[in-house]
């Protein structure tokens, strides 16, 4: 009995035994067959690090598919910075510490945090030294980003060379938080052509904190900062993509699970030519300050909009040195500032809105005396010289002041401020650019507004009918004025953006040609306008015209010359205009050019404006011209008696010498400044690595510092 008892013992234990251990068996089962593709991705899923990748920036072309900025491939070394952090804690066991004072709830606070300079100079300089890939790199800067942006990557070096992309490639660096990574940047293909309409890209003020969550380490789009680039932002971003890596046992990453690829934003097509943008650029360059803005006079197309002195947009991408922006803000001819949409006293060119004016009212019919001036007032307003009893086609072209002193105020201002706004006068274009000033077309109201203490008078609506006083228009503006005249009284808006593509090609949006208003339903007559016109022709083509240096060989152009005296610190300092469209018969161009610093509008601007109307019939005729690469124009102070640029002037009707009558002094009023590009700061002390002395076998066989004289200067920081 007591044999049996035991032997049941035992056989419910067994069985005990063997239930428990199918038991087992079965859970294994479950969990490593059942469920085991679902627990090996979620084991994966803790051990793979997700990083946001930019999206490419679209494309922008010029009318005919030459593109002014595209995108390269930029070599990046990023440090995952709290990835280092802990790899520096498994390997050491402490981390050091560094204290700081900062504001907490606005009461100044002691806050401690990794001191992450000491850790990567320790834990990660070493072996990037070994390998030559080290680089200075600023302490201040990487504290910042390790304090405030733990989830973006800290850019470390940009710009790799091929060697140095191939080191890291066969040694590996082998440490836990560096990577190599690939980014699209801009890239300007011209250079410093086009600068001032292009603008710039840099990394983006704010992050998308609910976009950053998404990802363990978030790499931000670059958006636009100025100019198109920040105008046509929306279109120009792509969509982001995502690289998925994978951890290892130890938390270090061994390779790429898997990615999405970013897409390309859309492209920007232009109205500008960038045969013509680079005849104006190169043209303007006999000056040191000035703007040259050419249309198409038939729909208002932007055709070039030049400005010197420039600057060379690649050196914002994908930041700028602090020492650089340094540089382009303290220099004082201001090479960032667009002077094709910044105001200035248009002088005689003003002349043309004022005899439009006249039409209307049927002054143009009339004939006034010029007697050496006209007194207004208490004040005698002087005219260049004695003109005599003149009619409105030779008092444009001899640029009589007391003629249209006498022209204006029996217009008005009133009527001269209507014609004005048709013309777009004292009022932004409304292209997508930065920093465009409006300008100012004066009048009682306006001044009202102004001041208390004083009342409109005729003689500051003489002052205004030659361009003087408190009238201030751009050179795209007065290319306008130029073009409305060319075409018989169109005025258009401008256009400088043509279309939007899709990145297959496919077109998404095109830009319509817009009209401001039409002059000949306005008021206006054909034979009104055609007198006009006939001015603009004599002053050019005809002895005595003040515009004779702007005549070209084949081809006849109509022209107005102004001179608006300014001085700069006791200085003279002219803005000198030339406007102008040409063929006479059917214009296809309309140009405005002006100067800052010249004797004259007729002996500066007209010769600047020829050359660009003569080189660009050249290439109609088949000429081939090819667009290089341009260095930044360099600004100067220094005043300019004339420009000539030894080509032949055909003779005009009758031999007389072109001069230039100029008016009162008026100031200049420009348009805003330059956005704040992403400013590298340069490296501090704590940043700059100490090189490694090459070894007996890198001197023989040529490694060490010999190699690294080799590569190109590098981009350090963020």
């Amino acid at each position: 009995m007591i044999r049996r008892s035991h032997e049941f013992r035992i056989a419910v234990l067994g069985a005990v035994a063997l239930s428990v251990f199918l038991m087992l068996l079965g859970r294994l089962w479950y969990v490593q067959v059942a469920r085991g593709s679902e627990y090996t991705s979620r084991i994966r899923s803790t051990s793979q690090v997700s990083v946001r990748l930019p999206a490419v920036r679209g494309e922008i072309l010029d009318r005919n598919g030459m593109h002014f900025a595209r995108n390269r491939a930029s070599n990046t070394l990023e440090l995952y910075l709290p990835d280092i952090v802990r790899e520096y804690r498994n390997r050491f066991g402490d981390v050091p510490m560094r204290n700081y004072r900062t504001t907490v709830g606005g009461m100044m606070a002691d806050k401690s945090e990794p001191d992450i300079v000491k850790i990567v100079n320790e834990a990660v300089i070493p072996r990037l030294s070994e390998l030559g890939l080290a680089r200075d790199y600023n302490a201040d800067s990487l504290r910042n980003h390790f304090r405030n942006e733990t989830e973006v990557p800290f850019t470390y070096a940009e710009d790799l060379d091929y060697e140095s992309m191939a080191r890291f490639a066969e040694h590996g660096v082998e440490l836990a938080g560096v990577n190599l990574t690939v980014r699209p940047v801009r890239r300007y293909v011209y250079g410093a052509l086009g600068s001032h309409f292009l603008g710039y890209v840099g990394v983006p003020d704010k992050i998308d904190k609910e976009d950053a969550a998404a990802f363990n380490y978030y790499q931000p789009d670059t958006e636009g900062k100025a100019q198109l680039e920040l105008a046509m932002d929306a279109d120009l971003r792509g969509s982001p993509g995502a690289r998925i890596m994978q951890r290892n046992a130890k938390g270090r990453i061994e390779g790429e699970a898997r990615r999405e690829d970013p897409k390309q934003g859309n492209s920007i097509v232009l109205t500008i030519d960038a045969r013509i943008q680079h005849i104006a650029e190169q043209a303007l360059r006999a000056v040191g300050r000035g703007a040259a803005v050419v249309v198409d006079p038939n729909n208002g197309d932007v055709l070039a909009m030049a400005s010197v002195p420039s600057f060379d947009p690649n050196s914002f991408i994908p930041s700028i040195s602090a020492s650089d922006w340094k540089s382009l803000t303290a220099d004082a001819t201001d090479p960032l500032l667009n002077r094709a949409t910044s105001a200035y006293a248009p002088g005689s060119t003003y002349k043309i809105a004022t005899a439009l004016a006249g039409l209307r009212t049927g002054v143009f019919d009339k004939s006034f005396n010029c007697s050496g001036g006209v007194q207004y007032g208490k004040h005698f307003m002087k005219c260049t010289g004695t003109h005599g009893s003149l009619g409105l086609t030779s008092a444009i072209r001899v640029s009589c002041n007391s003629y249209f002193f006498q022209y204006g105020n029996k217009s008005g201002i009133a009527e001269i401020d209507a014609v004005g706004e048709m013309l777009g006068l004292g009022q932004k274009s409304g292209l997508p650019l930065s920093g465009e000033y409006s300008g100012i077309l004066p009048g009682p109201e306006w001044l009202a507004k102004r001041t208390t203490r004083e009342r409109w008078s005729g003689g500051q609506t003489a002052n205004t009918s030659i361009g003087q006083g408190f009238v201030l228009a751009t050179p795209l503006q007065m290319a306008m004025v130029a073009a409305t005249v060319a075409n018989w009284g169109t005025s258009y808006f401008p256009r400088i953006v043509d279309k939007v593509l899709a990145p297959d090609g496919s077109v998404i949006r095109q830009e319509p040609v817009k009209v401001r208003a039409n002059l000949l339903e306005n008021g206006f007559t054909l034979d009104q306008i055609g007198i006009v016109r006939s001015g603009m022709w004599d002053v050019v083509n005809r002895g005595g015209g003040t515009g004779g240096n702007a005549r070209i060989k084949n081809y006849d152009v109509a022209g107005k010359t102004g001179t608006a005296q300014f001085w700069r610190r006791g200085t003279p300092d002219n803005h000198t205009w030339f406007i102008a469209f040409a063929p006479y018969e059917k214009p296809r161009y309309a140009v405005c050019v002006m100067v800052n610093g010249g004797a004259s509008g007729g002996g500066v601007a007209a010769p600047i404006a020829a050359k660009i109307l003569a080189e660009t019939f050249k290439i109609e005729e088949g000429e081939e011209y090819k667009v290089a690469e341009l260095e930044p124009a360099k600004g100067s102070f220094s005043f300019v008696s004339s420009v000539d640029f030894g080509r032949s002037v055909p003779a005009a009707l009758a031999d007389a010498p072109p001069g230039e009558p100029a008016g009162g002094e008026a100031d200049q009023t420009a348009g805003a400044s330059a956005a704040a590009p992403t400013v590298r700061p340069a490296a501090d002390a704590e940043g700059t690595v100490q090189q490694k002395k090459p070894n007996l076998f890198q001197r023989l066989f040529g490694g060490g510092k010999k190699k690294e004289k080799k590569e190109t200067p590098q981009r350090q920081g963020r």
